[in-house]
């Protein structure tokens, strides 16, 4: 029954990012987002990691997306127009996916220990304390890069949307 809820939960999470990418209108988009990150909870939720599902549905389906949709009102953005399709664009955009895929497929065959995807558990510790280690042992740069691009994207958005003064 697990493996079938796997399979359900992915499929939904998968078909509500492609209408992400398929509604033209910003607020249905950032709905579909929404889903989508209920579905990675759930996805989350059926792999036994029950404290990231939770941090999943607080901080992207909660905080994030409450942000994303005040920038969305705050900017007024309205509907996208329809433009004609271009076939030489679909092409481009069908080699870069293929590169892309070809390039990600390298990578991981080229890994040591790419047959054995568990990660490394450290005896005594529960989730929440696996996550800490994890974050500030081993991707302690990476985690503090994100939080000066968070601060970067903050502040643009703040100049973006702030009027001038007649």
């Amino acid at each position: 029954m697990s493996l079938a809820l796997f399979w359900i939960f992915a499929i939904l999470t998968l078909l509500f990012a492609v209408g992400v990418v398929v509604f033209r209108s910003p607020v249905s988009s950032a709905m579909s987002l929404v889903m989508s990150f209920v579905g990675l909870a759930a996805l989350f939720v059926t792999l036994d990691a029950f404290f990231i599902a939770v941090v999943q549905v607080l901080v992207y389906a909660g905080a994030v997306m409450v942000l994303f949709l005040f920038i969305i009102m705050l900017l007024d953005l309205r509907t996208e127009e329809r433009r004609p399709v271009k076939l030489a664009a679909w092409a481009g955009g069908g080699i870069v996916l293929a590169g892309f895929l070809v390039a990600i497929a390298r990578v991981i065959s080229s890994l040591p220990g790419a047959t054995n995807t568990k990660p490394e558990i450290l005896p005594g510790l529960n989730d929440v304390a696996q996550v800490g280690v994890a974050l500030f042992r081993n991707f302690n740069l990476p985690f503090q890069i994100i939080g000066v691009l968070l601060l970067v994207a903050t502040i643009g958005v703040v100049v973006l949307s702030r009027r001038e003064l007649k």
